[in-house]
């Protein structure tokens, strides 16, 4: 097994450790005394070394843990089914005390066609059902089966207020060839946020990352230039696009300068990227109450809550975007925010190692909905092999 399988295999195995792999799941649960253990992140051994990952294991209340496949289970069908109507969807675990999961599904107004459906595969996992509708609205439907209401949201008045009075973060100046992520970015179209360095299994290279959006209105943008704005200077060349991947939304850039990507986030005390979390270490931090954090360019640092993981995002394109974290709020991100990470303390390492969650894209603007939403690290592991 080459380095960029192994990578692969941490991240994205299935039972999280132990004889799972072997067993079936039934076995596996009635196999312990309540707990079984779980793969919740990929941690550096050596902070300095981007290639020592180690698996970081916790043990969960096995009904919990359950409830969560089955409802991860429940949100694959349903995007592998794409019905008519269906507009995205996304596993909300619950705590460790409820040991329940929900999927929380947004429809367009064609419910009647879909309640048969819907409860048919939804025979025992709670369901949320959103209408959200042509003109932008979001409506609750009523209880059938197992489909519950889905909550009353207040829609958010004057959200592109204020926006113009956001500065872009730049850096005063670049220090020992590197710049930590979190500030601006210049691609040949647009401002983005750039990100921690992103590794490659397959070179050992580490690349430069933001947001593939950034490169508005070429299909195609790899060759294309990036730079550093400076402030009270000229710009610096980072390097110019080696890979884009527009539906998980990210491009890596290759360093052509002086300067080199690095495992730092710009905050008043920089923060080190030890790792990344699992599809299952994001459902335990949303087990567990924890918020997620980001650095963007505009919006500067700012926490919010988790509000769904594994999502499926089908709103904005004619594809569907897999692999979705929902967290925050809208006035988390705005324009230029595209291209940060969300992250959270690592809980084993120094007060200044945190591991990445997820890339942030997009922000909800329509009434009844308010989160920010991106690509989880988990998934560009397992599609492309890269890791933070």
């Amino acid at each position: 097994m080459d380095r960029r399988e192994f990578v692969r295999t941490l991240v994205t195995g299935g039972y999280a450790v132990g004889m799972a792999q072997f067993l079936g799941v039934e076995d596996f649960l009635s196999a312990d005394n309540g707990d079984v253990p779980i793969v919740t992140a990929l941690v550096r051994e050596d902070p300095d070394d981007p290639w020592s990952l180690t698996e970081r294991t916790r043990y969960v209340p096995a009904g919990w843990y359950a409830a969560v496949e089955s409802a991860i289970e429940l949100n694959e069908r349903l995007a592998q089914l794409a019905f008519t109507g269906y507009l995205g969807s996304a596993v909300v675990p619950g705590s460790y005390q409820s040991e329940t999961a929900t999927v929380s599904v947004g429809i367009s107004r064609d419910w009647g066609s879909v309640r048969d459906l819907l409860n048919q595969l939804a025979t025992g996992i709670p369901v949320d059902i959103e209408a959200i509708f042509d003109d932008g609205g979001i409506d609750d439907l009523e209880d059938v089966g197992d489909i519950e209401d889905a909550d009353d949201l207040e829609s958010v008045d004057g959200i592109d207020g204020g926006r113009d009075s956001f500065e872009p973060r730049l850096v005063e100046d670049v220090h020992e060839g590197y710049v930590p992520s979190g500030v601006a970015c210049e691609t040949p179209t647009s401002l983005a946020t750039l990100g921690p360095a992103l590794y490659s299994p397959d070179t050992e290279q580490a690349f430069f990352v933001t947001a593939e959006h950034a490169f508005e209105g070429n299909p195609d943008p790899v060759g294309e230039p990036v730079s550093l704005p400076v402030r009270d200077s000229d710009h610096v060349s980072l390097g110019t696009v080696a890979s884009a991947h527009p539906v998980e939304d990210f491009a890596t850039i290759e360093p052509t300068g002086d300067i080199e990507p690095v495992s730092l986030i710009d905050t008043q005390s920089p923060l080190r990227v030890r790792g990344q979390y699992t599809k299952l270490g994001l459902a335990d931090l949303m087990a567990r109450g924890e918020r997620l954090e980001k650095v963007g360019a505009m919006t500067g640092h700012t926490t919010g809550a988790i509000q769904g993981i594994d999502a499926v995002t089908c709103f904005t394109d004619d594809f569907c975007r897999y692999g979705q974290i929902r967290w925050g709020g809208q006035m988390d991100l705005t324009d230029g925010d595209s291209g940060s990470v969300s992250f959270h303390a690592d809980p084993a390492g120094d007060d200044e190692d945190v591991l990445i969650a997820g890339f942030n894209n997009a922000r909800t603007w329509w009434p009844g909905q308010s989160y920010v939403w991106g690509v989880g690290a988990y998934r560009l592991t397992e599609l492309h092999g890269y890791h933070f």
